[in-house]
């Protein structure tokens, strides 16, 4: 380890916010913002300093438990530190969204920083097991967020969340055990090594026999839980639309993109071969999830559940496009392929934690202002009383149809591009889930801001000078990265280069 432990540093950040603000009482939300603040100046710092190969930088590395595999290794690339960003701006916009915690507002705060600290840690280890601690240590102040200040079936919610995604976590330890027994280590780096030259597959069928179908099984199960693909979804509505809304901008917004990345980082480099030969059916469940998704967000008449069904959609595109480029590319033009949608993965990821959490937060708003109500049929004509609130939220809902000009089309447009050269009869069923989309945000905003304004809510509060003020600089990002995309892709790309180059499939 060489120079300022910044990764290690920027973890412990908001671990020192949280012990401050558990004891803060009702200061808590201003250590807990001031926390946000500094964590996202950190995450910066570590996007500024990348590699410029695309190669994993800022390296920490020394034994821990070297019998047993373990070791303190870190280390990000584009794909990590776009990920450290993303957590870092939806965690401070969550923090800013909390005006009213009825009640421990110091437990409250801490818990959303222990959770930031989870995040933190989650997307920079490169050891399984330090990995692992991370990746359940972010379930706990998740799960506790939705028992206390959820709403009236909180309980039930939050149990589901936990024995869900304990579930898949228990896959992937299993999973992850077998490979160390076979080759007796946990690094994901030199776990990727082995299985580009193909001794992983080799040792672990010498030591156990051809499980390595069963293991990459167990692997996607627990990254499929997390996501979520359709059909382990099932925890999702309820978590989404029970959780505080500020507690939803940090589970859609950051938490979902743990299953992501974990394909991206884990699943593909260490289990390319074996998912490759399930290509076609892993292609079958992300149409499903991205189809289904949009058809049941299609259905609601809950705004947050609404946008709960419209992340599954929206993930379902990284799905599509991860499974799509899982196969040997014979040419030039099959790696431009490839390329193409791996940029239009991650982008997507940071795209979509930016316009989800936008949107719940526009609902935490509106049940601000209206005594908690958010059904789709409760209002009407609130443009009319609200025009500032209207035109921000239609905004954000316009990204998340992937309108041109904004964040969401470039990313969407390259997964699109990618994919159809790769798979182009999934491609064309998936289109039906951005016609799908575009039904669900225009119902709502006719149903919610169009036509006649009722009486009771012609004094409807529009957004107050503070509001406008957090939810500008969320806004112009998602305007600045859709006209300049490349303030990001200019750095993710060589990533993605780099990571294509150590796949095998």
């Amino acid at each position: 380890m060489n120079g300022i432990p910044i990764l290690t540093l920027l973890t412990a950040v908001p671990v020192v916010g949280a012990i401050i603000a558990f004891f803060s009482g009702r200061h808590a939300r201003g250590v807990a913002l001031i926390t946000a603040l500094v964590a996202l100046a950190g995450s910066l710092c570590v996007w500024m300093q990348l590699p410029a190969n695309g190669s994993i930088g800022l390296v920490e590395r020394f034994a821990w438990a070297p019998s047993l595999g373990i070791e303190y290794h870190l280390g990000v690339d584009a794909l990590g530190a776009l990920m450290l960003v993303l957590s870092a701006i939806v965690t401070l916009m969550a923090v800013d969204a909390s005006h009213r915690v009825p009640h421990q507002p110091g437990l409250y705060f801490g818990l959303v920083l222990l959770l930031e600290a989870g995040l933190f840690g989650s997307f920079t280890a490169l050891n399984f097991y330090h990995w692992f601690l991370f990746w359940e240590v972010s379930l706990i102040p998740a799960f506790f967020l939705i028992k206390l200040w959820g709403g009236p079936r909180r309980g039930p919610a939050a149990t589901q969340f936990f024995i869900y995604t304990m579930a898949g976590s228990a896959a992937l330890l299993v999973a992850f055990l077998a490979v160390f027994f076979a080759t007796g280590s946990m690094d994901f780096i030199h776990l990727t090594a082995m299985a580009q030259s193909g001794a992983l597959a080799r040792d672990v069928t010498m030591r156990l026999g051809p499980v390595m179908p069963w293991l990459a099984i167990g692997v996607l199960a627990g990254f499929a839980v997390k996501v979520p693909i359709i059909p382990f979804h099932t925890w999702l509505p309820s978590a989404y639309s029970e959780a505080p809304s500020p507690v939803t901008m940090l589970l859609t917004g950051a938490m979902s993109k743990m299953g992501v990345y974990g394909l991206l980082r884990i699943a593909l480099p260490i289990f390319g071969p074996q998912i490759a030969a399930m290509r076609t059916p892993l292609l079958v469940l992300a149409v499903i999830t991205v189809v289904m998704g949009a058809w049941a967000a299609a259905a609601q008449k809950d705004l947050k559940r609404i946008f709960a069904y419209s992340s599954v959609n929206h993930l379902g595109y990284c799905l599509l496009a991860i499974f799509a480029l899982a196969v040997p590319a014979t040419s030039t033009m099959a790696h431009n392929n490839q390329a193409a949608a791996l940029n239009g993965v991650i982008l997507q990821m940071f795209n979509h934690g930016l316009t989800a959490a936008a949107l719940f937060w526009f609902v935490a708003i509106i049940q601000l202002r209206s005594g908690g109500l958010r059904g789709l049929e409760d209002f009407g004509g609130l443009r009319k009383a609200a025009p500032v609130l209207a035109g921000l939220m239609g905004i954000a809902m316009f990204s998340s149809l992937g309108l041109p000009g904004l964040n969401s089309f470039v990313s969407e447009f390259l997964i699109f591009r990618g994919v159809f050269p790769l798979s182009w009869e999934a491609a064309s069923f998936s289109v039906l889930g951005l016609l799908i989309t575009a039904a669900v945000l225009l119902t709502i905003i006719q149903k919610v801001f169009s036509g006649p304004l009722p009486e009771k809510w012609a004094s409807f509060p529009d957004l107050h000078h503070s509001e406008r003020l957090a939810l500008a600089p969320v806004i112009g990002l998602m305007i600045l990265l859709g006209l300049v995309p490349e303030l990001i892709l200019h750095s993710v790309n060589p990533t993605v280069v780099n990571l294509l180059a150590h796949w095998r499939f």
